[in-house]
């Protein structure tokens, strides 16, 4: 069943929406609404949009044996590297509070069926990045 979403309470949808726009819309003006979360909704969008080779690469890493990114549904692509973005660089939020919040997000956007794929995906990744960078956060 799906869960009603409101885009103005959910910062994850936010980025979701501004991403797939940059992404696939070539939506060149990235205007934020005022939202308590603007800062991180923000730091996320940017930050993905500048480290897109990189987050890229992280899926080359460690899912070019379960899937190719471009063969995904372009909601999927953005969900996955949104969150790889978190799994680097918000070591402070913990993984299952970043692939719970996107899971309820593509509510929004992808059906049901889906969303457990989905979680699969971000549930394997995210364990493979948190574990490879864990020295780094250590270290700092």
């Amino acid at each position: 069943m799906r869960t009603p979403y409101n885009s103005h309470q959910s910062p994850r949808v936010i980025i979701i929406q501004k991403l797939y726009g940059k992404f696939f819309n070539n939506d060149t003006d990235l205007t934020f609404p005022k939202h308590r979360f603007r800062k991180f909704i923000k730091d996320v969008v940017f930050g993905t949009i500048e480290r897109d080779e990189l987050i890229q690469e992280e899926v080359r890493n460690y899912l070019s044996e379960d899937l190719q990114l471009t063969n995904l549904d372009k909601v999927f692509q953005i969900i996955v590297k949104s969150a790889i973005f978190e799994f680097l660089y918000k070591p402070k939020v913990p993984t299952k509070i970043i692939i719970k919040e996107y899971l309820d997000a593509s509510n929004f956007f992808i059906e049901d069926s889906q969303t457990k794929y989905l979680n699969a995906i971000l549930d394997k990744i995210a364990k493979k990045i948190r574990i490879a960078n864990a020295w780094i956060w250590i270290n700092k």
